[in-house]
C-alpha cells in the first residue's frame, strides 16, 4: 500500500514537472523569443512554472515572446488550469487500469461523491465546460478588442480568455490590463471568467443542473462555496473602495472606482490580472490583498490558495460551539471533526511554507527589497495569484528559484497532502492512548 501511495504521488509530481520541463525547452527555442537579449534558462523555467502552475508572475515581459512562444505559454496555462484533479482523474480513468482505493478516495474527497458514479463522464464534463466558457469569453473579448483597436485582436482574445478562466493572469500586453481600467465590458468579461474558473467544476455543474431543472437544490458544498465567494468578493470590493477612494482610485469617477475595486477584489483570489498598479496601493490594501491571496478559490477549480471551504471550516470551528463528537452544526448540516482537523492542518502547513519561503527571500534579498513587497511576492507565488508590486524581475537568481519552488508547492501541495493523509487512514490499525493538553 505504501508503494502504491508513493507511486500515485510520484505520478502527480512528475506530470507537472514534465510539462514544465517541456515548456521550458520550447520557450528557449530561438523562434519563441523576440527580446533584445537571449532568454536565460532560469527565466524560461520561471515562465513555464508560472504558466503551468497558473500563477502569472513574470520575470520577462510576455509581450516580448513571439506568437509561437505565446501559444506555448497559453497551452501550458490550459494544461495547468484544467486542474490537478482533472488530470489525475483522466489518468486513473484510462482503459485497462484499475482505480486504487487510495486514489479513488482522494478524488472523491475533492469532488464530493460524483467521481464514484462515472469518472470518465466527470472528466468529459470538465473539459467540455472549460472550452464552452472559454469560447464565450473569447467571443466577447474579440468583439471588444476589435472595437478598441487592439492589434491581432483574435489571438489576444483567445489568450486572455484561457488565461482568465484558468486564473493565470498572463497578458500579452506589457502593462497587463491597466490600459482598460474603465472598460466595463472587458472588465466584467474577465471577472466572469475568473469567478467561474475559481468556483470549481462541481459547483458550476451543480448550478447548471438546477438551472436546467434536472435537480431541485444545489448541494451543501455549493451553498458554502457560493456564500463564501460572494462574501469575499463584495466584502473585498467595499474595503478596496473605501481604502483607495482618495488613494489609487483618486482620479477616477465614482462608477470607475466601484469597477476598479470589484476587479481588484476578484483578481486577488488567484487570478493575477491587474487594472491598477499594485505598487500604488496603500499598506492596508496590501494587507487585505495578502489575506485574499492566501484564501484563493474553491476546491476542484483552476484557482489556488488554501480554498474558501478551508477558511469557512476554520472560521466556523473558531466561532461556533462544538458538539460532543467535535463536529459543528451550520445551516442544517453537520461538519465532521475530521474536516475541522484537516482544515486547520491545511492552514498550518500553508503558513509554515509561506513563512519559510518568506524568510529565505529576506535572507537572499537583504536590504534591496522592502519587507511588504517580499511578503506580497511570496504569498502571490504560493496562492498561484501572480500579482506583484514590481519586484519579480529584479530578484536575484537564488530568490527566483525560491519563488519557482513556492509556485510548484502551492499548485500541487493540496493534492500531495491528500495522498499523505490517505496513507495514514488506510494503514492505521491501532490508536495511541488519548492524552490531554492545556490550551489557552
Amino acid at each position: 500500500m505504501r508503494l502504491r501511495i508513493a507511486r500515485d504521488r510520484f505520478n502527480i509530481v512528475s506530470y507537472f514537472a514534465s510539462i514544465i520541463a517541456l515548456g521550458s525547452a520550447l520557450l528557449l527555442l530561438p523562434w519563441s523569443w523576440n527580446g533584445p537579449v537571449r532568454l536565460s534558462l532560469l527565466d524560461s523555467v520561471f515562465t513555464a512554472t508560472s504558466a503551468v502552475c497558473v500563477t502569472g508572475l513574470i520575470v520577462v515581459d510576455t509581450a516580448q515572446f513571439s506568437h509561437f512562444g505565446q501559444i506555448v505559454i497559453m497551452l501550458l496555462i490550459q494544461f495547468g488550469g484544467l486542474g490537478i484533479v482533472t488530470f489525475a482523474t483522466l489518468y486513473i480513468a484510462l482503459p485497462r487500469r484499475k482505480v486504487s482505493l487510495v486514489t479513488r478516495s482522494i478524488i472523491g474527497d475533492m469532488f464530493i461523491d460524483e467521481v464514484d458514479s462515472n469518472p470518465r463522464h466527470l472528466v468529459r464534463n470538465i473539459v467540455l465546460t472549460t472550452f464552452i466558457i472559454e469560447l464565450i469569453g473569447f467571443l466577447l473579448m474579440q468583439h471588444r478588442f476589435r472595437v478598441v483597436g487592439v492589434h491581432d485582436y483574435g489571438f489576444a482574445a483567445m489568450f486572455h480568455s484561457v488565461s482568465a478562466f484558468c486564473n493565470a493572469g498572463f497578458s500579452t500586453f506589457s502593462t497587463n490590463l491597466e490600459a482598460f481600467t474603465g472598460d466595463w465590458i472587458l472588465n466584467l468579461t474577465i471577472i466572469m471568467l475568473i469567478v467561474l474558473g475559481g468556483l470549481g467544476f462541481v459547483v458550476v455543474q451543480d448550478i447548471s443542473e438546477v438551472f436546467m431543472r434536472t435537480k431541485r437544490h444545489i448541494s451543501y458544498h455549493s451553498r458554502i462555496v457560493l456564500a463564501m465567494t460572494g462574501t469575499l468578493i463584495f466584502g473585498g470590493m467595499a474595503a478596496y473602495y473605501i481604502l483607495e477612494y482618495d488613494g489609487a482610485y483618486a482620479t477616477m469617477t465614482i462608477p470607475g472606482k466601484f469597477l476598479a475595486a470589484l476587479f481588484q477584489s476578484v483578481t486577488t483570489r488567484t487570478a493575477g490580472f491587474d487594472t491598477i498598479n499594485q505598487a500604488a496601493l496603500s499598506l492596508p490594501s496590501v494587507a487585505l490583498t495578502v489575506f485574499l491571496m492566501v484564501t484563493g478559490g474553491s476546491p476542484g477549480s483552476t484557482a489556488g490558495g488554501v480554498k474558501t471551504t478551508t477558511l469557512f471550516v476554520a472560521m466556523a470551528a473558531a466561532f461556533k460551539n462544538h458538539e460532543d463528537d467535535g463536529s459543528i452544526t451550520y445551516d442544517r448540516g453537520s461538519i465532521g471533526a475530521n474536516l475541522v482537523s484537516r482544515a486547520f492542518s491545511v492552514l498550518a502547513k500553508s503558513l509554515v511554507i509561506i513563512g519559510a519561503a518568506f524568510v529565505l527571500l529576506l535572507v537572499l534579498e537583504g536590504p534591496r527589497a522592502r519587507f511588504e513587497n517580499l511578503l506580497f511576492e511570496i504569498v502571490s507565488a504560493f496562492g498561484t495569484v501572480g500579482l506583484s508590486r514590481g519586484v519579480t524581475a529584479g530578484l536575484a537568481s537564488a530568490s527566483k528559484v525560491v519563488v519557482i519552488a513556492t509556485m510548484f508547492i502551492g499548485r500541487i501541495g493540496l493534492f500531495a497532502m491528500a495522498v499523505s493523509r490517505s496513507s495514514r487512514s488506510v494503514e492505521r490499525y491501532a490508536e495511541f492512548p488519548r492524552e490531554n493538553l492545556l490550551l489557552g
